[in-house]
């Protein structure tokens, strides 16, 4: 790192101008701001405020609001305004998934704009899928008329470890994924950064932002499946593990237990064929309807899923597991993974189902590109190349 000076000018002129933003972008006042307000706001003299105003309006961030806007018509001349132009930029949160695409587009407050989403085959190879990722964003893009180039950042979320570069390490969940440079082959198609997270941890951000786990900050989220997956927060920042491979729980199954997920949900002897959402459901509606080897079925899941939760419970004691994924839709999983998460956990957490649903893996894709375009305008030592 450079070293800082405290007489760099520059310097002070970043750090002035970061603090007005930021001031700005969090007014919570009816009416936008002026510039007596951002003094007392900011602790800054009104001729450095003023400087950084004008130099952020240059920018595009920046503009001056209607007199009358929020506040009531007064005689005299009215005192300047100001506010943050949230639509001086957009944002992309996308979800790639084993049956579906989903896209949100954003302004820079994370507000949602626009959405669109595609139905993809489980079996659809790695190119298959990223056309219909292009196509999604296109659609959304269109209808909401945002040029491409006003994109700020692009968030994405995949099933599998990805690499701090955004390639997939390993991605059992969808076709052809495995060794995917995901990162480099959707930054081809966006002139902004391009962020890619495992679709757990992307869904634990989402509710920590906007879901069950908004006042909570030590969470565990589990996307639970076939093969669950977990994202973790520890004191509210997401913990990725060294590899990228911190909360795979799915692969539990491997360390000394026999029984594959076909096996474990199978009413009969025969292993269950083809292992889909559809064939689960119906197993858990026979246990419903008090079909005995069914609700054998159905506890020997809940078991598994209790161990993999429990092991991640007990290694990081959350305050909060919240549960999504599309096991979280089926009736009468939330109490029995209480029950039991008390007899395993020392301390057992609260249990909580997930508040945003098919909609948490692209929230959370959306506002890691959001926290990503905060970085950059709140920075005060631009990047270097």
């Amino acid at each position: 790192m450079g070293r800082l000076t405290g007489g760099d000018p520059s310097l002070l002129r970043r750090i002035n101008s970061a603090v007005v933003l930021h001031a700005l972008r969090a007014s919570a006042s009816p009416a936008s701001p002026t510039l007596t307000d951002l003094v007392k706001v900011t602790g800054l003299s009104r001729p450095t405020v003023e400087g950084a105003v004008e130099g952020l309006i240059e920018s595009g961030l920046v503009e001056e609001a209607s007199a009358e806007e929020g506040v009531a018509r007064r005689q005299g001349r009215p005192a300047r305004r100001f506010r943050f132009r949230v639509e001086a930029g957009h944002l992309l949160g996308i979800e790639i998934g084993a049956h579906r695409v989903a896209v949100l587009l954003a302004d820079l407050s994370g507000r949602i704009t626009g959405a669109a989403s595609a139905e993809v085959a489980e079996t659809a190879p790695a190119d298959e899928r990223l056309a219909q990722v292009r196509t999604a964003v296109t659609d959304v893009l269109r209808r909401s008329g945002v040029p491409r180039d006003a994109l700020r950042a692009v968030g994405v979320a995949s099933p599998g470890i990805v690499e701090a570069d955004g390639t997939i390490r390993l991605g059992t969940a969808l076709p052809g994924w495995t060794g995917l440079p995901l990162g480099d082959r959707l930054r081809r198609s966006f002139p902004c950064p391009v962020l890619v997270e495992n679709d757990a941890n992307a869904a634990a951000v989402a509710e920590h932002w906007k879901g069950a786990a908004r006042d909570s900050d030590d969470v565990v989220f589990v996307l639970a499946g076939l093969s669950p997956g977990a994202g973790s927060l520890i004191g509210g920042r997401l913990h990725r593990g060294f590899g990228g491979a911190a909360g795979e729980i799915g692969a539990l199954h491997l360390l000394g237990r026999e029984a594959t997920p076909e096996e474990v949900l199978s009413p009969t002897d025969v292993p269950l064929q083809p292992l889909d959402e559809a064939q689960v459901v119906r197993v858990f509606a026979l246990a419903r309807e008090g079909d005995e080897p069914a609700r054998t079925a159905v506890d020997r899941y809940l078991r598994r899923l209790v161990h993999d939760v429990a092991a991640l419970v007990l290694a990081l004691d959350p305050e909060l597991v919240v549960v999504g994924g599309w096991a979280a839709g089926l009736t009468g999983i939330l109490e029995p993974l209480r029950t039991e998460l008390a007899r395993y956990c020392l301390r057992p957490p609260r249990v909580a189902l997930s508040l945003l649903g098919d909609s948490a893996v692209a929230t959370g894709a959306l506002r890691l590109a959001l926290d990503h375009v905060e970085e950059e305008l709140f920075a005060v030592n631009p990047r270097t190349p």
